[in-house]
């Protein structure tokens, strides 16, 4: 009866340790994104593309070498202070492996310093301002969304031409100033100056004020006028300054691409250009096609902005514990700094010193086809990773 007992005991134990050792295996990966607020439709397609590219890059099992991905997901309400919270949560309570998000520039900006201080990595996406990878980065921040710069040196090839002159409005936040500066940095580049410069707040919805300010810049110029426009959820500045008829001055919309619901409202614009992260039917590759199609399986809708991005950040973090062979930190740091990885958008490089994405983007023009309820992003160019000189910005 005691040998019975004991066995019993040890068995339990042994049982007990294995449960441990399997709970203890599984790889745990924290998605923080603003589920709610102004931004929901971004953060949805952030979760959806990354959990397509987890399944994508593990072939369906939802497994590395046997052991399970787990994905916890915490939402930041897009509050600086939320993002720092959970982040902290997910390291310290959580014991995640790794995180990914956040979907705002200025949420991301609060969580930057606890990846630091927990020495764990931080994989930002989509979030796109420079000073990510620029002046607040550090080493444990690899970002795969684009930054500021990549959107501005692709429009900035698409826009810039002789006797061009360019205005722009933003939004007076990181994402906006971070873009503005890094298109006038690209502007420069081609030879030209930005003629003027406008800033409204994100919550702005009358840009009566703003555009006069910009047809009094441009009116008397002689050529061609283009307001370059960066903004981001709400407020719909297109439509507003087009209702004050921009074109009686000869000032044209330039842009950067956006997703399906924002370019809705971008039919009465055909014809205008910019450059592009991503619309479903510009990259030719195979995980796109595989994108597409499933996408369109599962959902009844194509692919959209975030969602190419959630799922090239879902398909690295695959691939980085894959070839580190471990979730350990400096393992993954080793293994991604270089790092090339195939994503819908084509091959995608980790550049070693700022672990910024290197990525191709798309110079575009706007179509507008009957039966199709959005403007279509219509193919120029790619511009590929060696057409892009994107500073580097954290030296």
């Amino acid at each position: 009866m005691k040998r019975t007992l004991i066995a019993g005991v040890v068995s339990a134990l042994a049982l007990s340790a294995g449960l441990a050792t399997s709970a203890l295996a599984d790889i745990k990966i924290a998605h923080i994104y603003g589920k709610t607020g102004p931004f929901e439709a971004y953060a949805k397609q952030s979760h959806d593309g990354l959990m397509l590219g987890l399944e994508y890059a593990t072939g369906g099992t939802m497994e590395i070498n046997g052991e399970k991905i787990v994905v916890i997901e915490k939402d930041t309400q897009l509050k600086p202070e939320n993002g720092k919270a959970l982040l902290e949560e997910a390291y310290g309570d959580d014991e995640v492996d790794l995180a990914i998000g956040p979907v705002s520039s200025g949420v991301a900006l609060a969580m930057l310093p606890v990846a630091e201080e927990y020495e764990k990595l931080l994989i930002v996406e989509p979030a796109v301002a420079d000073s990510i990878t620029g002046a607040n980065w550090n080493r444990y921040i690899f970002r795969t969304s684009r930054n500021s710069s990549q959107d501005a040196v692709a429009s900035a090839i698409a826009l810039a031409g002789e006797n061009v002159h360019i205005a722009t409005l933003a939004q007076d936040y990181a994402f906006g100033r971070d873009g503005i500066a890094a298109f006038r940095e690209a502007l420069a580049a081609q030879g030209h100056e930005i003629v003027h410069e406008e800033f409204a707040p994100t919550d702005t919805t009358d840009f009566t004020a703003a555009g006069e300010r910009i047809f009094n810049a441009m009116k008397d110029l002689e050529g061609e006028k283009k307001l370059f426009i960066i903004w981001a959820g709400g407020g719909n500045p297109w439509a507003k300054i087009n209702a004050m008829d921009p074109g009686r001055f000869g000032i044209e919309f330039a842009g950067v691409g956006n997703i399906l619901a924002a370019l809705k409202g971008f039919k009465d614009f055909e014809g205008m250009e910019g450059g592009t992260y991503y619309y479903y039917e510009l990259p030719n590759n195979p995980v796109n096609d595989w994108l597409v199609k499933t996408h369109f399986e599962r959902f009844d809708s194509p692919p959209d902005f975030f969602t190419a991005g959630g799922m090239a950040a879902g398909i690295a973090a695959v691939e980085a514990i894959k070839k580190a062979g471990s979730t350990d930190t400096e393992a993954l740091i080793d293994a991604m700094e270089g790092m090339e990885w195939e994503t819908p958008k084509g091959t995608m490089r980790f550049r070693a010193e700022d672990h910024q994405a290197l990525q191709s983007m798309y110079h575009f023009k706007l179509r507008v086809e009957d039966g199709v309820e959005w403007a279509i992003p219509e193919l120029v160019r790619e511009l590929g990773i060696d057409d892009l000189p994107v500073p580097i910005r954290n030296q």
